[in-house]
């Protein structure tokens, strides 16, 4: 039986996710895939669709809500993929589900606020030109593996040949 593994939208949701297909592609035989729109996860109103409306909803209780959206939706083992505010979402969720086998965030820059850390094993990815990239103290306080980068900005996670990476090292971590 092929392990469940979750993957959670950028703050855009699907409207703007061409790109989940380069990780579609890698994983699909690998894993049981389940997309969320993380919009949709959190009740996010997106008729006004910009960066600073979707952004403000998030942080005024769109992530609590996805978080329990999201607990309410999965009660099995799962390993979990996120971008961007998604990471946030996983991150938390994980802290409060023990199935959360593993966290892969990609451009998590919120997760510099955060103080606890799930039980899940956690693999950060960041660009290292992404203006809020959490801070070398922050990694060294919360003992995390973080992968920086280089060269690369916040939106690294759309590139196909960054997917097909992410992708690759994903299967070889989970399957071997």
């Amino acid at each position: 039986m092929k392990p469940k593994l979750i993957i959670l939208s950028d703050l855009w949701g699907k409207k703007k996710s061409d790109w989940i297909d380069y990780y579609i592609k890698e994983l699909q035989d690998h894993f049981v895939l389940q997309y969320y729109d993380c919009c949709e996860l959190g009740a996010i109103e997106t008729s006004t669709y910009t960066e600073e409306h979707l952004h403000k909803q998030f942080i005024n209780g769109g992530i609590d809500r996805a978080v329990q959206n999201l607990l309410t939706l999965e009660k099995g083992k799962i390993h979990i993929i996120a971008f961007s505010i998604g990471g946030v979402i996983g991150w938390k969720s994980a802290i409060k589900n023990l199935n959360v086998l593993s966290l892969y965030a990609v451009s998590s820059t919120r997760l510099r606020y955060e103080i606890n850390k799930p039980k899940a094993k956690m693999k950060l990815y960041f660009g290292e030109d992404d203006p809020y990239i959490p801070k070398r103290e922050w990694y060294d306080m919360m003992n995390l593996d973080v992968i920086i980068e280089k060269k690369k900005e916040h939106q690294l996670y759309i590139e196909p040949e960054f997917a097909i990476q992410l992708s690759n090292r994903i299967i070889t971590s989970i399957h071997y």
